[in-house]
């Protein structure tokens, strides 16, 4: 199948696990990542940035499928070795992973943009599809929460997501563009695909930075949105708490509500065949079919449907 160039608005796991579908149907050289960096954060002098990390090392074959993150086979001597120094060790970085991070951080320090950077990375890994971050600005999503003021990670990781959450908000969106590349690559999509990923906290900050909406929204006639909640549930984390802190509706039916001016083509879970109707009636063109991204076959089958919705081959 071969559609023509493919954006795809992506957070962390649950979108490179439904990439690695994708690229098996689609040219991995037609696809555009556009990825999430609010979750990015300086760890003891490194820049992290998990969600680019984690689609660049899915794409590239090396991901630790059993954790979601981090790379196959990794060793944590430097970690152990660190949380003998500090109580401060709570994010987890393999030994091969810290390469990576010194790498990047070392690039952004010369003045590098994020964006070469991540390409510099991506190429060294062998990823074929192109992967740009939301923003070269330095976005970080940040939780009022009743433990007090946590950036992402610090709630998600470190707090396990114990903490009752009072507000989202973003710090460096007033600074914030586009990076370079994302309104090219939006503007030239034949399909753009909203991945499976928490709509709050990976699609949102993307969404917010500066004039994306505005770009995504005129391409909403060829844009596929796919769920990421099954039977009104997170496949994992807090999907749902979160929504609800934004005082979402958090169910496929919420999901569809916050991107109807967005996409127009709609994937939900069987488990919730009974929301297709209203989900309709918000003016998406609907598919329903199981969406577990369980293996490569399942993740493959998702991305033909979603890819489906909107085009189909021209006849020959």
């Amino acid at each position: 199948m071969n559609p023509g160039p493919v954006v795809v608005l992506a957070g962390g796991v649950g979108a490179a696990r439904f990439l690695r579908g994708l690229v098996r149907v689609v040219p991995p050289e037609d696809i555009v990542v556009i990825g999430n960096t609010g979750d990015d954060m300086w760890w003891h002098g490194l820049y992290i940035a998990p969600d680019l990390d984690t689609v660049s090392y899915w794409l590239a074959g090396q991901a630790d499928e059993s954790r979601g993150w981090g790379i196959r086979g990794d060793t944590f001597t430097a970690q152990a070795a660190f949380a003998r120094l500090t109580d401060q060790s709570w994010f987890q970085l393999g030994d091969r992973d810290l390469a990576t991070h010194w790498y990047r951080t070392g690039r952004l320090a010369a003045g590098v943009p994020l964006h070469q950077v991540t390409a510099e990375l991506a190429a060294r890994l062998g990823v074929r599809s192109r992967i740009l971050p939301m923003s070269d600005a330095r976005i970080e999503t940040r939780l009022e929460t009743d433990a007090g003021d946590l950036h992402f990670q610090e709630y998600f990781v470190r707090e396990r997501w114990r903490p009752t959450v009072l507000r989202i908000y973003w710090t460096g969106l007033e600074t914030a563009n586009p990076a370079p590349g994302v309104a090219e690559a939006l503007a030239a999509a034949r399909l753009v695909l909203i991945a499976p990923s928490n709509p709050s906290i990976s699609i949102g900050p993307i969404l917010r930075v500066p004039g994306m909406r505005q770009l995504v929204g005129a391409a909403r006639s060829r844009t596929v949105a796919i769920s990421p909640l099954i039977g009104g549930r997170a496949v994992k984390g807090p999907t749902v708490e979160l929504m609800r802190a934004e005082g979402a509706r958090p169910d496929a039916l919420g999901v569809a509500e916050l991107y109807r001016d967005l996409a127009a083509g709609f994937v939900l879970d069987t488990a919730d065949a009974a929301l297709a109707p209203a989900i309709a009636a918000l003016g998406y063109r609907v598919a329903v079919r199981p969406t577990m991204l369980d293996d490569m076959d399942s993740a493959r089958q998702v991305a033909t449907t979603a890819l489906q919705l909107l085009w189909q081959p021209a006849a020959a």
